[in-house]
């Protein structure tokens, strides 16, 4: 009797394995689009941290420019945040202060000109942010660190024509973890820094 055969469709008629690849980047693209792209504005975002000193008083010093990007995927509750800190921007009030901060003694910005935090997690409740997980580097130096975060939001802003997200996030560290431990314990070992963040939707 004649043997018939029965047409394949096309894709059946390719072998499997070399269309893996093809389908693993597809769904991976997906994936990266469904996170939204932020670029951290410059103009908004401010770093800063406070100390006592020597039991007199709570002082605060700041960073003047703070870079970055995140990536926010709210209806997952995830994402990454990637921020750098030019130490050589310390502004304390005083220009020989700075310069003493800048120093070897402190920040060695010469040969470590950037301070970063690189989030390893975000934890949502309700769709707000409250708690950020990563790593900092300070002078070559990397710990984990958590962001405790106080305030959370997203809003379309006429002012950019784009969707812009802020939040507020302090951690406390210990200087001299980082190297930073000159004249602890009477300058405090203990440091509180603060970040407040606005970052404008890209893509």
């Amino acid at each position: 009797m004649p043997i018939s055969f029965r047409p394949l469709h096309p894709l059946q008629s390719l072998p499997l394995l070399p269309l893996l690849p093809l389908l693993w980047a597809f769904s991976s693209s997906n994936t990266c689009l469904a996170a939204d792209h932020y670029l951290i504005d410059p103009e908004h975002t401010f770093s800063y941290f406070e100390y006592n000193h020597w039991g007199l008083s709570q002082q605060r010093s700041r960073f003047d420019s703070t870079a970055g990007t995140i990536e926010l995927d709210e209806s997952a509750g995830s994402g990454t945040i990637d921020i750098e800190i030019d130490a050589s921007s310390i502004s304390t009030g005083s220009e020989s202060f700075n310069q003493i901060m800048r120093s070897g003694d402190f920040f060695d910005t010469a040969n470590y000109p950037k301070i970063s935090f690189k989030s390893s997690s975000l934890h949502f409740e309700d769709q707000q942010l409250k708690q950020v997980d990563g790593d900092l580097t300070i002078k070559g130096v990397t710990h984990p660190v958590t962001l405790d975060i106080s305030h959370f939001n997203c809003r379309f802003m006429l002012l950019y024509g784009k969707r812009a997200c802020g939040a507020n996030g302090s951690a406390k560290i210990l200087r001299s973890d980082y190297k930073l431990g000159r004249y602890a314990p009477f300058v405090g070992d203990d440091v509180t820094l603060h970040i407040s963040v606005e970052a404008i939707k890209e893509y």
